[in-house]
Order: structure tokens, then C-alpha cells, then sequence
């Protein structure tokens, strides 16, 4: 053989193995691109998979501290009545510690002298000559006492009436009947006087009412009176 022969002979030969070559590298780039693909998938479903329990755990601890400041919220909530309930009571412990001294004293008339009554029914009678109203529980516009604090106070209340006629008048509290001042003689004058502790809750009201068909005098000399001082808290 020739060396042109030869030479014909291995460029056949390169010709014929080319494709070949060609043929591997293509079904090798494949097989490389699959196996890159299933381990790019592979590498994604772990991160998925992890950031699935990465956000389990998150919201687990956000349920937690949603409950936590739940219980925190009513605990606050808690605290913040039983503050209101202590300042409450701090503020009436205060209150009745400012009103210490309760005490009045009054007469019927302010100025002149006449009589009052009768009438057909009870009236409250108000004592317009005031010598003393200490804590101002005493009202000489409505004639009412009212209690500032629960505690017992004392009352005396008296009646001057002259004439044939009946005299008579009645202690009330919050519209209960509790004593009663009552004279009734022909002729000259008559005086009367009573008196009673009672136990007042704040607010409560005393006052001294004019007996029906009866009648009351005052003076300057200040005959019928209505007086009352606290004794002590309760």
C-alpha cells in the first residue's frame, strides 16, 4: 500500500468515528444534564422540606406567645380592678377620714315669731335658724339631714305651741317614722323635747316632720329646734 493510500485510508477512518464521537458526547451531556436536574430537585425538596419545619416551629412559638400575652393581658386586666377596687376604698377610707366631725343645730324660724301649721297632712318642717352646721350635712333650704359616712349619730328635737291645740312632731328616717314629741292641753303653753341615736348609712336622711292637724310656735327666743351631731363611724 501506498502512503497515499494510507493516508485515504485514516481519513476514512477519522470520518467514520467522528459521528460516533459525536453521538457519545451528545448521550453523555444528556445523562450529565439528568443527573444535574434530579439533584437540583432533590436539593430543592430538602429546602422545602426544611423551611416547612422551620415555619411549623415558628408558628408553634407565635401560638405560644399569643397565648403568653393573653395570660399577661388578663393578669393586667386583673391587677388593673383589684387598683381601681383599692383606690376605691382608699378614696372612701379618705372621705371619712376628712369628715371626722358632723354636728348642726337649728330653730325654726329665722327671723319673727309665728306659728306653722296645722295642715291636713305631715310636712316637713325646715329649721331656718342655723347656729351650727359643721361638715354641712345639715340642708336649711329642704330641712334634711343627710349622712356623709356610715356611722351612729344622736338627734334632739323639741316644740313650743301655746293655745287649745295639739302639738306634735316626728323624727323620720328615709321616710320611717321613728319617734314622735306630741303635747296637747286647753290652755297655756306647752313644750316638749326627744331624742334618738340612730346607725346611718351615707345617704341616709333624717329630718323632723309636723304631726297632721297640729302646730308649732317660734320665736326669737328660738323654742322649736332640730339638732344632731355624728357620735362615731362604723
Amino acid at each position: 500500500m501506498t502512503v497515499i493510500q494510507q493516508v485515504s485510508a485514516d481519513r476514512m477512518k477519522i470520518i467514520m468515528f467522528f459521528p460516533i464521537l459525536l453521538l457519545v458526547c451528545s448521550v453523555s451531556a444528556d445523562q450529565t444534564e439528568t443527573a444535574v436536574q434530579q439533584s437540583n430537585t432533590q436539593d430543592i425538596h430538602a429546602v422545602l422540606r426544611e423551611l416547612t419545619t422551620s415555619l411549623a416551629v415558628q408558628n408553634e412559638r407565635i401560638t405560644v406567645l399569643q397565648r403568653e400575652n393573653q395570660e399577661q393581658e388578663a393578669k393586667l386586666e386583673t391587677q388593673k380592678t383589684e387598683l381601681q377596687s383599692q383606690k376605691t376604698e382608699i378614696d372612701q377610707l379618705k372621705e371619712q377620714l376628712q369628715v371626722k366631725q358632723v354636728a348642726f343645730s337649728a330653730s325654726l324660724l329665722d327671723h319673727g315669731n309665728g306659728h306653722t301649721g296645722p295642715f291636713n297632712t305631715q310636712i316637713t318642717l325646715i329649721f331656718k335658724h342655723v347656729v351650727t352646721n359643721i361638715g354641712n350635712a345639715y340642708n336649711p333650704q329642704t330641712g334634711i339631714f343627710t349622712a356623709p359616712v356610715r356611722g351612729v349619730y344622736h338627734f334632739d328635737w323639741s316644740l313650743y305651741e301655746h293655745g287649745n291645740i295639739a302639738a306634735g312632731v316626728v323624727l323620720f328616717r328615709n321616710g320611717e317614722n321613728i319617734f314622735i314629741v306630741y303635747e296637747h292641753q286647753p290652755t297655756g303653753g306647752v313644750t316638749a323635747s326627744n331624742a334618738a341615736s340612730l346607725l346611718l348609712e351615707v345617704g341616709d336622711q333624717v329630718s323632723v316632720r309636723l304631726w297632721a292637724n297640729s302646730r308649732v310656735y317660734d320665736s326669737e327666743n328660738h323654742h322649736t329646734t332640730f339638732s344632731g351631731h355624728l357620735i362615731f363611724t362604723m
